[in-house]
């Protein structure tokens, strides 16, 4: 009886690293989809909303949209513009002049009462170090103006 055992070390030097680096591009390139995902099905939705106002106004298309994002939203600008490309191919913002307003993210404490910028939502209070905060400004993530083309 012959039994033949395939090993394959992927300790060993010759191996580890060429497959380090494939996974470090594989989870890269994963995780920027992932991303694109989530910011593709936001774009898809601008969409629809976009084509129920259209459809509402009797408009045949959209010649331009603003939407307000703000920093605490979730949404990752770049790939918010790659996603954007893709999602609205063949739509009705297809000719859309686009325009993103960026909202930096606000909050006000709860115990001093001070009003500051913050950059993630546990930013604590930079007079009393407080973590009783309220974020006022820079969740939103809507559609703030549609140009409609009149018939």
């Amino acid at each position: 009886m012959i039994q033949i055992i395939a090993v394959n070390d992927f300790c060993h030097p010759a191996f580890f690293a060429p497959r380090l680096i494939l996974l470090s591009v594989i989870f890269f390139y994963k995780n920027q989809i992932y991303k694109a995902v989530h910011e593709l099905s936001i774009v898809l939705s601008v969409v629809d909303a976009a084509a129920q106002v259209a459809q509402e106004n009797q408009a045949e298309r959209i010649d331009a949209i603003e939407l307000e994002i703000g920093a605490l939203s979730g949404v990752e600008l770049d790939a918010l513009e790659f996603a954007w490309s893709e999602g609205i191919k063949r739509s009705i913002l297809a000719q859309a002049e686009k325009k993103f307003t960026f909202i930096p993210g606000k909050a006000e404490c709860s115990d001093c009462g001070l009003s500051f910028p913050v950059t993630t939502l546990y930013d604590p209070c930079p007079i009393c170090n407080s973590y009783f905060v309220q974020v006022t400004e820079g969740r939103e993530l809507k559609i703030k103006s549609i140009t409609l083309e009149a018939v």
